[in-house]
Order: C-alpha cells, then sequence, then structure tokens
C-alpha cells in the first residue's frame, strides 16, 4: 500500500507554472543584487538603475501571479510543486513589501526632493554644484509652491539656535558629518567679522548608494550662532520624506554636541553654618 501511494505521488507531474514563477522570482531577486552591486561600485547612473529595478519588481509580480495560477492548478489537478509556489510568492512579496511602502509615502508626501531650513536665504551649493552630473537636479532652491509645501508638510524644520560660539557649532557640525561618514567636499570654518562657516558634503542612501547633498552655514547670532542646512536629492522629483529626515536628524545630533560643549553654570558655593554661642561651661 505505501509503495503504491509513492509509485502515484512519484508519477504525479510538477505544475509547471509552480516551476516558472520560482525561476521568475529569483531571477528578480539577482538583477536587484545585480544593481545594488553596480550602483554602490559606481558603474552604474542612477536612472537606469532605478529602470533595473523597476524590470526586477516586474518580474516579481509575474513570479507572483504564476505562484497563484499555479495554486489554482495544484488544487484542481492534484500536480506537485506547492513547495516551489509558496516559495515564489514569498520572494515576490518581499521584494514588493519596500516599493510598497514608498508608493505610500509617494502619495502622503509631497512632491519635494530640496528641504532648507532658511527658505529666504538658503545654503548654497558651491563645491557640489560642479560635481553634479549633467542631468542631475538644478542646484538652485526653487523656492515658491516649494517653500509652501515645505511649510505645509515639514512645519518643524527651521534654524538651529545654540548658545556656543560660531566655531565651537561649526566643529559640532563637522563632528556630526564625519560620524556619518558622508564625503565632505569642501569646508570653511567661520572668521570673526569676515565670513561665515560652510560645509558641503554628499551622503548615500543605504541599499542603492544614490547621492544626495548636504550644505551646513553657520553664523553668528544675538547669543551664539545659527546654523542652517539644505538637503537635495540629485535625481527624482520625489525624495520620500528623506531630505526632512535628514535634516531633522543632523540639527538634533548638532544640538546635542553644542549643548554639551556649552560650559555648565558652576553651583554658588554652601554657606557655612553660623555658629551659635558656645554653651556654658559645666562645673
Amino acid at each position: 500500500m505505501l509503495y503504491v501511494a509513492r509509485r502515484r505521488l512519484a508519477e504525479e507531474p510538477v505544475s509547471r507554472l509552480a516551476i516558472w514563477s520560482r525561476r521568475l522570482a529569483l531571477f528578480g531577486v539577482a538583477v536587484v543584487l545585480l544593481a545594488i552591486v553596480i550602483v554602490n561600485l559606481g558603474f552604474l547612473d542612477p536612472v537606469p538603475a532605478i529602470a533595473t529595478l523597476a524590470g526586477a519588481l516586474f518580474f516579481a509580480f509575474i513570479a507572483i501571479l504564476l505562484a497563484l495560477g499555479a495554486f489554482v492548478v495544484i488544487w484542481r489537478e492534484g500536480f506537485r510543486g506547492l513547495g516551489l509556489a509558496v516559495a515564489a510568492l514569498a520572494i515576490g512579496l518581499a521584494m514588493l513589501a519596500y516599493p510598497g511602502y514608498l508608493a505610500y509615502r509617494f502619495y502622503r508626501l509631497p512632491p519635494i526632493n530640496d528641504i532648507t531650513t532658511d527658505a529666504a536665504d538658503p545654503p548654497r551649493f558651491e563645491a557640489i554644484a560642479r560635481l553634479r552630473p549633467r542631468g542631475a537636479n538644478p542646484v538652485a532652491y526653487a523656492g515658491g509652491e516649494v517653500t509652501q509645501l515645505q511649510r505645509r508638510f515639514y512645519g518643524d524644520i527651521e534654524p538651529l539656535l545654540v548658545s556656543v560660539t560660531p566655531q565651537e557649532a561649526y566643529e559640532a557640525a563637522m563632528a556630526v558629518i564625519t560620524k556619518r561618514k558622508w564625503r565632505v567636499v569642501d569646508a570653511r570654518a567661520p572668521q570673526a567679522g569676515r565670513r561665515e562657516g560652510r560645509i558641503e558634503a554628499v551622503a548615500r542612501t543605504p541599499i542603492m548608494g544614490f547621492r544626495d547633498d548636504i550644505v551646513v552655514r553657520v553664523r553668528p547670532a544675538e547669543d551664539g550662532a545659527r546654523v542652517d542646512m539644505r538637503s537635495a536629492s540629485r535625481y527624482g522629483r520625489h525624495d520620500f520624506g528623506a531630505n526632512a529626515s535628514r535634516i531633522r536628524s543632523l540639527s538634533e545630533d548638532i544640538d546635542d554636541i553644542a549643548g554639551a560643549e556649552k560650559p555648565k553654570p558652576k553651583p554658588p558655593p554652601k554657606a557655612a553654618p553660623k555658629k551659635g554661642p558656645a554653651p556654658p561651661a559645666r562645673r
């Protein structure tokens, strides 16, 4: 009896839909990994890399459809290949999960790719302007509608005021940028009465390694220093909120270091207890 059951199982064909669903899913994974490696090594520009990723996601979507079709065939015809179809479905959903999250942020957040703490006088890209390749976004701040959208959706983005000297604020900003391993393109320390402090740096996204540009400007303020920041994507109209998040975290880290450098006032010395009249001597 057991022999007959095994023979019937061996004779049942494997669903070709299940086979091809897993093949396409694994092919999509291979394309994604290859695109990530090539972009991080600098062999592929962001635009063709995004097109390559879109192709990989298309294969993942087709793999999901084939896996669902395989489930129907396996249920009706009794074919083998359930494990292949489940694996294809899991891989396809995993590949589409993060793009789905980005699509949600694309719908909820405004189409902005340039965020600054000073829309009236935004810090300018100077050294980075000469590094941006053709086809990249303009280095000039757009203003107008972009400023209105930023105030509406990112009203908390504002200049950082610290109670330290401009030099100390500049050193705090440089320490944060160095800790984050951003590539510093230009750095000029502030000079009293002569020039403002400036740091231009390039950050890379964690997975794909796309480059975003940052400039930090330090100016003297009434009670210390004012730090303005600007973060802009090189490509694309929509940054999915990445630049605003970068400025928030950068401002918090600079404020933490600058606050630690501020000398704390010494507490007043404790007054010595007053001595009362000496007790009478005992006889």
